[in-house]
Protein backbone atom coordinates (compact mmCIF):
# COMPACT_ATOMS: atom_id res chain seq x y z
CA UNK A 1 0.00 0.00 0.00
CA UNK A 2 1.21 3.07 -0.66
CA UNK A 3 0.06 6.79 0.46
CA UNK A 4 1.66 10.08 -1.20
CA UNK A 5 1.43 12.90 1.20
CA UNK A 6 0.44 16.66 0.33
CA UNK A 7 0.91 19.22 2.84
CA UNK A 8 -1.93 21.97 2.27
CA UNK A 9 -3.37 24.88 3.28
CA UNK A 10 -6.74 23.52 1.49
CA UNK A 11 -7.88 20.71 -1.20
CA UNK A 12 -10.90 19.93 -2.33
CA UNK A 13 -12.25 16.94 -4.40
CA UNK A 14 -15.06 16.50 -7.57
CA UNK A 15 -16.72 14.58 -9.42
CA UNK A 16 -19.75 15.01 -12.23
CA UNK A 17 -22.22 15.99 -9.71
CA UNK A 18 -19.75 18.53 -7.60
CA UNK A 19 -17.79 19.01 -4.64
CA UNK A 20 -17.43 15.92 -2.38
CA UNK A 21 -15.02 16.76 -0.06
CA UNK A 22 -12.74 20.08 1.31
CA UNK A 23 -10.78 20.30 3.84
CA UNK A 24 -8.63 23.25 5.23
CA UNK A 25 -4.75 23.12 6.76
CA UNK A 26 -3.91 19.41 6.64
CA UNK A 27 -2.98 16.56 4.41
CA UNK A 28 -4.39 15.54 0.80
CA UNK A 29 -3.32 11.89 1.35
CA UNK A 30 -3.87 9.48 -2.25
CA UNK A 31 -4.19 5.81 -1.34
CA UNK A 32 -2.79 3.34 -3.58
CA UNK A 33 -3.77 -0.51 -2.88
CA UNK A 34 -1.33 -3.57 -3.80
CA UNK A 35 -2.58 -6.76 -4.23
CA UNK A 36 -1.40 -8.70 -1.71
CA UNK A 37 -1.96 -5.93 0.78
CA UNK A 38 -3.96 -6.34 4.34
CA UNK A 39 -5.15 -4.93 7.44
CA UNK A 40 -1.71 -4.60 8.68
CA UNK A 41 -0.79 -1.95 5.28
CA UNK A 42 -3.87 0.15 6.35
CA UNK A 43 -2.70 0.08 10.18
CA UNK A 44 0.76 1.10 9.18
CA UNK A 45 0.18 3.77 6.73
CA UNK A 46 -2.95 5.88 9.01
CA UNK A 47 -0.27 5.64 12.26
CA UNK A 48 2.32 6.72 9.65
CA UNK A 49 0.09 9.32 8.26
CA UNK A 50 -1.47 10.96 10.99
CA UNK A 51 1.48 10.83 13.18
CA UNK A 52 4.34 12.09 10.69
CA UNK A 53 6.10 15.22 11.89
CA UNK A 54 6.29 17.17 8.85
CA UNK A 55 4.51 20.45 9.93
CA UNK A 56 6.21 23.32 11.46
CA UNK A 57 6.63 24.64 14.74
CA UNK A 58 7.36 28.39 16.18
CA UNK A 59 10.51 28.05 14.74
CA UNK A 60 9.84 26.67 11.36
CA UNK A 61 11.22 23.17 12.38
CA UNK A 62 9.24 19.72 10.99
CA UNK A 63 8.43 18.45 14.81
CA UNK A 64 4.73 18.99 14.63
CA UNK A 65 2.43 15.74 13.09
CA UNK A 66 -1.52 16.45 11.80
CA UNK A 67 -2.54 15.26 15.16
CA UNK A 68 -0.75 18.23 16.86
CA UNK A 69 -2.15 20.71 14.76
CA UNK A 70 -5.63 19.31 14.76
CA UNK A 71 -4.94 18.75 10.63
CA UNK A 72 -7.84 17.90 8.65
CA UNK A 73 -7.50 15.05 5.92
CA UNK A 74 -8.34 14.76 2.54
CA UNK A 75 -8.22 11.31 1.28
CA UNK A 76 -8.25 9.77 -2.56
CA UNK A 77 -7.76 6.77 -3.70
CA UNK A 78 -6.05 6.36 -6.47
CA UNK A 79 -4.71 3.56 -8.08
CA UNK A 80 -1.79 4.83 -10.46
CA UNK A 81 0.20 4.96 -7.47
CA UNK A 82 1.03 1.37 -8.35
CA UNK A 83 2.39 1.88 -11.77
CA UNK A 84 4.93 -0.04 -13.59
CA UNK A 85 6.73 2.29 -15.64
CA UNK A 86 9.79 0.07 -15.89
CA UNK A 87 8.97 -1.47 -19.65
CA UNK A 88 7.68 0.75 -22.64
CA UNK A 89 5.45 3.77 -22.69
CA UNK A 90 2.91 2.79 -21.15
CA UNK A 91 2.38 2.36 -17.38
CA UNK A 92 1.08 -1.02 -16.24
CA UNK A 93 -1.15 -1.81 -13.28
CA UNK A 94 -0.93 -5.43 -12.44
CA UNK A 95 0.16 -5.11 -9.06
CA UNK A 96 -2.78 -3.27 -8.57
CA UNK A 97 -5.46 -4.67 -6.50
CA UNK A 98 -8.64 -5.65 -7.72
CA UNK A 99 -11.45 -3.07 -7.36
CA UNK A 100 -13.33 -4.69 -4.62
CA UNK A 101 -10.20 -5.54 -2.62
CA UNK A 102 -9.30 -1.97 -3.35
CA UNK A 103 -12.45 -0.52 -2.12
CA UNK A 104 -12.61 -2.76 1.50
CA UNK A 105 -8.83 -1.64 2.30
CA UNK A 106 -9.30 2.29 0.91
CA UNK A 107 -12.65 2.41 3.54
CA UNK A 108 -10.62 0.40 6.39
CA UNK A 109 -8.11 3.42 5.90
CA UNK A 110 -10.74 6.05 5.22
CA UNK A 111 -12.24 4.49 8.88
CA UNK A 112 -9.00 4.30 11.12
CA UNK A 113 -8.18 7.59 10.19
CA UNK A 114 -11.50 9.28 11.08
CA UNK A 115 -10.86 7.32 14.56
CA UNK A 116 -8.39 9.22 15.52
CA UNK A 117 -10.06 12.05 15.68
CA UNK A 118 -9.22 14.14 13.21
CA UNK A 119 -11.65 15.71 10.16
CA UNK A 120 -11.66 13.48 7.65
CA UNK A 121 -13.07 13.77 3.58
CA UNK A 122 -12.81 11.65 0.67
CA UNK A 123 -13.18 11.47 -2.73
CA UNK A 124 -15.27 8.75 -4.37
CA UNK A 125 -14.10 5.31 -5.27
CA UNK A 126 -13.78 4.32 -9.03
CA UNK A 127 -15.05 7.85 -10.19
CA UNK A 128 -13.07 10.47 -12.28
CA UNK A 129 -12.58 13.25 -9.89
CA UNK A 130 -10.51 16.76 -9.89
CA UNK A 131 -8.56 17.29 -7.18
CA UNK A 132 -7.71 20.97 -6.29
CA UNK A 133 -4.78 21.21 -3.78
CA UNK A 134 -2.91 24.12 -2.14
CA UNK A 135 0.35 22.67 -1.80
CA UNK A 136 2.01 24.19 1.46
CA UNK A 137 5.70 24.39 1.48
CA UNK A 138 5.29 22.14 -1.09
CA UNK A 139 5.84 19.28 0.96
CA UNK A 140 5.15 16.04 -0.42
CA UNK A 141 6.04 12.40 1.01
CA UNK A 142 5.52 9.06 -0.27
CA UNK A 143 5.10 6.27 1.97
CA UNK A 144 4.99 2.82 1.02
CA UNK A 145 4.08 0.05 3.96
CA UNK A 146 6.18 -2.57 2.48
CA UNK A 147 9.31 -0.29 3.72
CA UNK A 148 8.34 -1.13 7.20
CA UNK A 149 7.81 -4.85 6.67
Amino acid sequence: MKALLQRVTEGRVSIADGEVGRIGKGLVVFVGVAGGDGERDVEYLVQKVVNLRIFGDEAGRFNLSAMDIGGELLLVSQFTLLADTRKGRRPGFTDAAPPALAEELFQRFVQQARATGLKVETGRFQQYMQVEIHNDGPVTILLDSKDKF
